[in-house]
């Protein structure tokens, strides 16, 4: 093992621990490739700690957060098992092209199927309520999340009007702090924890605007501070970095608002989009 082994430094640390720390240790230690996968509030109530223990057990352990301390968590289990391997739907070198194709349709339907059994139907109902009533609507999200938030300002806009995504996340927070209590943010993020997320909700809270968060983990800080929560299914390791199950889990998501929020007024939708394909019409040769 090297020397930046998880593991290893938990095992040599362990009795300078606090016995809420040795708990958090002895679970990461008996399961690593699940922790990976969690979220800090997940990882608190698996060892019966506070989240704020965790937060202060990775400082002492010299990284800088969570996130980090899951980063290392992962990097160490590869390097255990020898298996340093980034890819979904655990595809292998010694994969042929249609195992590959079928390991990874087997993600994205599990990604699909976990996202159908977390369906709220109390939190679409309310969702699709707050986008029906918003007279704006902004679409926002980081990284790769950010590119689901441009889908589903893409989707809404063929259908209504006043979706709009914002990408940069100095705009994100000038755009949310003109909004108000007509209007709503839909939001993209896979953690619930990112700084540009914490800061877009906060300033949006102040405005009252309505903020709809789609997410993997119910009990992120994000989720607590938005109005609506949809969650999102598909667990992926801090190496996966973004994963299309992630993302097709997302995309399902964004198909049952759109879906529904078009069902509240279906003859409506099928005018506007009728009169949206004529007009892209000309757009084709």
């Amino acid at each position: 093992m090297g020397e930046n082994d998880i593991f290893q430094l938990l095992s040599h640390e362990y009795y300078q621990f606090t016995s809420a720390e040795k708990r958090v240790a002895d679970f990461i230690i008996s399961n690593g490739t699940k922790a990976q996968t969690m979220s800090i509030s997940e990882l608190a109530e698996a060892t019966g700690v506070a989240e704020a223990t965790i937060s202060r057990f990775c400082r002492r352990l010299n990284y800088n957060g969570f996130a980090a301390f899951k980063l290392a968590i992962a990097a160490s289990s590869a390097s255990r098992t020898g298996l340093s391997n980034p890819l979904t739907g655990e595809v292998t070198h010694e994969d042929t092209i249609p195992s590959l194709a079928h390991k990874l349709a087997v993600s994205s339907m599990d990604a699909i199927r976990e996202t159908e059994a977390l369906i709220r139907p109390s939190a679409v109902q309310s969702a699709t309520d707050a986008l029906l009533r918003a007279d704006k609507v902004l679409c926002m999200g980081q990284g790769g999340s950010m590119l689901m938030a441009q889908e589903a300002a893409h989707l809404f806009s063929t259908s209504f009007t006043g979706y709009f995504p914002v990408t940069d996340s100095h705009m994100q927070v000038i755009y949310a702090s003109q909004l108000c209590q007509r209007d709503a943010i839909l939001y993209f993020s896979y953690s619930g924890t990112t700084t540009d997320l914490m800061d877009v909700l906060r300033t949006a809270k102040t405005q009252k605007a309505t903020i709809i968060l789609v997410t993997r983990y119910l009990n992120s800080p994000g989720a607590a501070q938005a109005d609506i929560v949809l969650e999102c299914g598909s667990r992926e390791s801090p190496l996966q970095l973004g994963s299309i199950p992630a993302r097709v889990a997302q995309l399902y998501l964004i198909d049952i608002l759109f879906s529904e929020v078009c069902r509240r007024d279906l003859e409506g939708c099928k005018k506007r989009r009728a009169q949206v394909a004529d007009a892209l019409s000309e757009k084709h040769v």
